[in-house]
């Protein structure tokens, strides 16, 4: 059985002293993840693997934790600007979130230009939620017409942060902010709704790249934002397959936690046991043995 693939990449000097971000830094991490993900020698080949030319993306970013952790606006941007320059139309591109607060909030100018990249919230006039509610398994939810109506390809490009329920919030749990009714979710550790989300139609069948920002971690006591627990880890980790790419940011967390000293998630009965349903779903792979992780360096 062929392996998942996971692309870790260390960015050198990505962040300053200051805890700002050097894009062209970003750039050069979002190329080299890509060409190591795909076996492309050039990021551009890599992306026209994975998206058709012409195709709606929609780049599904987690703001809720406010500047300080949320999807960085200087990676979300870089990876629109290589989806661009590669012959992505500006104009088929969004990135998105809940509300348009949230965006602002976490450091984004809001456009919804017909003609241009366009960065705006379910909550923008125009937008909104289905009016029938999507029924599967334990999911009965409104999606957002971003993700059902205009997007024909996304990507999850979330912040990787310790969550007090589910245990970790990555990629996968980024599209509890494409549903109006998320805080549903929460029991058993947000399992199995976790994974019987993501395996609903407006999400399964869109979803083609898993992106997770860990250039800075929260590994305790997230999902908020605490500066004691907070790591400049400089890393961006990429896979086709939502389930691992989740799993080897679990395991970069708890690598973190051990090394401060701090119980492992499955010690304080937090371990993110969605990524197992979410394998007994055939959603991906969680198991140290059954991906490949690839680690390089900028």
């Amino acid at each position: 059985m062929n392996r998942s693939k996971v692309v870790v990449i260390k960015g050198k000097g990505v962040i300053d002293p200051a805890g700002d971000m050097a894009r062209t830094k970003i750039v050069q991490m979002l190329s080299l993840g890509f060409r190591n993900l795909t076996g492309a020698r050039e990021a551009g080949e890599g992306l026209a693997s994975l998206f058709a030319r012409g195709e709606r993306i929609g780049i599904k970013i987690n703001t809720i934790g406010g500047r300080k952790i949320s999807t960085r606006p200087e990676l979300s941007l870089s990876l629109a600007g290589l989806l661009i320059k590669n012959g992505q139309p500006d104009k088929n591109i969004v990135i998105w979130d809940r509300t348009n607060r949230e965006l602002r909030d976490a450091g984004y100018s809001l456009s919804d230009s017909p003609t241009a990249l366009k960065v705006f919230a379910t909550d923008t006039s125009g937008a909104g939620y289905e009016t029938e509610v999507f029924s599967h398994r334990n999911i009965g939810s409104l999606f957002s017409t971003i993700q059902s109506n205009f997007v024909t390809a996304s990507i999850s490009l979330a912040i990787l942060k310790d969550h007090g329920l589910a245990g970790v919030t990555a990629g996968m749990k980024n599209y509890f902010g494409a549903i109006h009714n998320p805080n549903k979710y929460h029991d058993s550790h947000c399992d199995p709704f976790i994974a019987e989300l993501f395996e609903s139609g407006p999400i399964k069948d869109k979803h083609r790249l898993s992106i997770l920002d860990a250039l800075v971690v929260q590994y305790h006591r997230g999902p908020s934002f605490h500066t004691q627990w907070a790591e400049r880890s400089g890393t961006l980790i990429f896979s086709l397959d939502p389930v691992a790419a989740d799993a080897v940011g679990w395991r970069l967390i708890e690598e973190l936690r051990s090394k401060k000293g701090l119980p492992s998630l499955k010690e304080e009965d937090r371990e993110p046991v969605y990524l197992s349903t979410a394998e007994k779903l055939g959603l991906g792979r969680v198991g140290a043995d059954s991906i490949e992780v690839i680690e390089d360096e900028i």
